[in-house]
């Protein structure tokens, strides 16, 4: 018995550092992307979430929603992420590549600069803010 209490104790200590648990959250709205999963895609993204052009959550769900019918096939590559924390907050800046297209070859492509905000809740990192300017 004391020994189950003692795992159980050890699987709650067992959270990720801040900053690697953002850095998963990031991964996994990564992979969402990829695979369509919009459920999975938005869960991190906070009811108050603020975009680029003002764009609010519903709005950048209906963007996702018309690109995805757009493009059968997206890939989003990511570059080195910069994450700075703050006390319950972070940012999270990168460039994103993002490729699509009906078939295997991609007929779609573009690169962006993204600035994001965040804000821990409960062991949950939540997206509040993303800024994404085009790169020429």
């Amino acid at each position: 018995m004391l020994a189950i209490l003692g795992l159980a104790v050890l699987a709650g200590c067992r959270h990720d550092p801040p900053e690697q648990a953002l850095r998963k959250t990031i991964a996994t709205m990564q992979a969402a992307a990829e695979s369509g999963d919009t459920a999975a895609l938005f869960s991190p993204i906070a009811d108050d979430f603020a975009g680029s052009e003002g764009m609010d959550r519903q709005a950048f769900r209906q963007y996702v929603t018309v690109m995805r019918l757009r493009n059968a096939r997206v890939t989003v590559t990511l570059g080195p992420i910069d994450v700075k924390l703050i006390g319950d907050r972070a940012t999270a800046d990168f460039t994103a590549a993002l490729t699509g297209g009906a078939g295997l070859l991609p007929s779609e492509a573009q690169a962006y600069d993204v600035n994001t905000g965040w804000r821990l809740e409960g062991r949950d990192w939540k997206l509040i803010s993303a800024k994404w300017t085009q790169r020429l």
